[in-house]
């Protein structure tokens, strides 16, 4: 299932390529196709994840990766869906930092907040990289209308989950996971969530020891 859905977002993205849309309503339609096929593909690889983390079948490799070149790829990864919804992001990320971390791991967090963030925003999302007290901060501030109220409940965020609404918030858990399993004498990684960022709508912040 998990390659299937691969080989559809690959064939979505070759078609967008060969075929640009003709008016409007086209690329509309092609940059929702886009978003739900990255999505659908995003949270499953966050369920098999939550899932081996419940068994402690999950191998967690942390080795030190250039930040930049991590983000660089999920940025890259959703380029046609951030083309076809005319959405313009930024990275300030010093080239030369590097990191301990699991690279698959932190990988899927990143890219399943770019996917949301390209929902949510009207068109400039920012992902910037700093050290706060000797934890390597992650920030995706976009220029939508914010989180709700809701989510903005301090480091740990408790998700809730609503099944009528559709609103699992099944990336915020796995996210909040994958965190925790980064740890050092510094303490274990973290996740704040706020409104009135740089480019005026949410941020959302990874710390990782």
């Amino acid at each position: 299932m998990k390659n299937s859905l691969g080989m559809l977002l690959n064939t979505l993205a070759a078609m967008v390529e060969s075929s640009p849309p003709k008016d409007a309503e086209q690329a509309k339609f092609f940059s929702t196709l886009e978003y739900e096929a990255a999505r659908i593909n995003g949270e499953l690889v966050q369920l098999l994840s939550l899932y081996r983390m419940d068994e402690r079948t999950l191998v967690v490799v942390i080795d030190e990766h250039h930040v930049i070149d991590i983000i660089e790829e999920q940025i890259a990864r959703n380029d046609t869906l951030l083309r076809s919804r005319n959405i313009n992001i930024r990275l300030d990320c010093d080239t030369d930092l590097g990191w301990y971390f699991d690279n698959e791991l932190i990988g899927g967090v990143l890219n399943n907040l770019i996917v949301n963030c390209a929902r949510y925003c009207r068109n400039q999302l920012l992902v910037s990289v700093t050290e706060e007290n000797g934890f390597l901060c992650i920030a995706v501030a976009d220029d939508g209308q914010g989180y709700p109220e809701s989510m903005l409940l301090g480091p740990l965020p408790q998700t809730t989950v609503s099944f009528s609404s559709g609103n699992t918030r099944l990336g915020l858990l796995f996210a909040r996971k994958v965190l925790g399993l980064h740890k050092s004498k510094k303490g274990q990684g973290y996740m704040t969530i706020a409104n009135n960022g740089p480019l005026g709508g949410g941020v959302l912040k990874l710390y990782l020891p």
